[in-house]
């Protein structure tokens, strides 16, 4: 399960007893507080049992299964689940005759009024049986715990701007054939957002660093952590040096990592590190929003939705695609003029991309 998982919860199983196997094949998958992984079966057989449940807490090491792998065992072991599934299929005796129906009580003529009076200002809540209660997922649980621990422990405060986009939409639109061509991945915005965030990061060092006790830790190093929606629930895998990346590789690892997080092929160490974190809620539709700090970083840089906006440019009153950037960070750690010379920065990056090939 990895070094740093020490346990997990055996979400389903994939396979039943009698079940064939061949080596390798997934049986069942485990929710740990960051991945789910399968538990694939070491040899080709005939499943005899299970020996853990659904919903339990399984250790690295534990039992979860045992595989027959001979065929005369095979036929027994199949003989023997179906008897089993024969025993526990038997019919229980009719709810019907053992139900206790609650009949109402009956109103007497005589009831007072203010017994009626009270009667009639209970609340009528709906029926129990319109309610649907279920386990929390281990993600879910995991992503509570940390959200919750966040607001706790951070001192968290927000700065805004907001980015003319056009220059940047033009570039993607005058080269987005010449770069797919040349390098098979399409030209995004988040490439150009990415490579922004490095440029403030490495201007304002204080971003990427983060309090550990009585200490200030600073990376000289980048990883940027992209939040990822799923149906699980948020997702934040890592780009590594990202700081040596051109922006077809960025657009690359982004795609990857997208791809994986769909299919729940995400590994422990793609989820492990992350020095900064950037969330578009843009892609949802969002307007503006407060992001939260992604424990242990020290910020996130909140992107959002692209919309016609007027402003004044040159003295004239134009209509510009907008979009609003929010910068949560650590104020234990970053004063307001870093956060907000960190935000202004990206601002002048993605409305004049050219900076980024002369550095300036």
């Amino acid at each position: 399960m990895g070094e740093s998982i020490t346990d997990g919860t055996l979400a389903t199983f994939l396979k039943k007893p009698g079940d064939r196997v061949e080596a390798d094949e997934p049986i069942a998958q485990i929710e740990t507080d960051k991945v789910t992984m399968d538990v694939a079966s070491p040899e080709a057989g005939i499943i005899e049992k299970f020996v853990a449940s659904e919903g339990g807490i399984v250790t690295p090491g534990v039992k979860v299964a045992i595989i027959s792998k001979s065929a005369a065992q095979s036929k027994t072991h199949t003989q023997s689940s179906e008897d089993t599934s024969q025993k526990h299929s038997t019919t229980p005796p009719s709810t019907k005759e053992n139900k206790v129906e609650a009949k109402p009580p009956k109103v007497e003529s005589s009831t007072t009024h203010e017994s009626k009076l009270t009667s009639s200002s209970e609340p009528q809540l709906p029926p129990k049986e319109r309610e649907r209660r279920v386990p929390m997922p281990r993600l879910r649980k995991r992503i509570t715990n940390r959200l919750k621990d966040s607001q706790n422990t951070f001192a968290m405060l927000t700065t805004f701007n907001e980015v003319d986009m056009t220059n940047l939409m033009k570039l993607r639109s005058d080269y987005k054939d010449q770069f797919v061509e040349k390098h098979g991945v399409k030209l995004g915005l988040m490439s150009c957002f990415v490579k922004a965030a490095v440029s403030a990061l490495q201007n304002e060092p204080i971003v990427n660093a983060v309090i550990d006790g009585d200490d200030i830790i600073y990376r000289e190093y980048i990883d940027i952590s992209v939040a990822i929606g799923t149906s699980k629930g948020l997702v934040v895998p890592v780009i590594r040096d990202i700081d040596a990346m051109n922006f077809a590789d960025i657009e690359k690892g982004i795609n990857n990592l997208a791809k994986k997080a769909t299919e729940g092929a995400l590994s422990i160490n793609d989820m492990a590190g992350g020095t900064f974190t950037i969330s578009n809620g843009g892609v949802y539709g969002s307007l503006i929003s407060t992001p939260i700090i992604n424990s242990p970083q020290s910020s996130i840089l909140g992107m959002h939705s692209i919309v016609q906006r007027l402003v004044v440019v040159n003295g004239s009153v134009l209509a510009r695609p907008m979009m609003y950037l929010a910068l949560m960070y650590d104020h234990r750690l970053i004063d307001g003029r870093e956060a907000v010379l960190f935000l202004r920065r990206i601002k002048d990056v993605v409305e004049d991309p050219r900076r980024l090939l002369l550095d300036i």
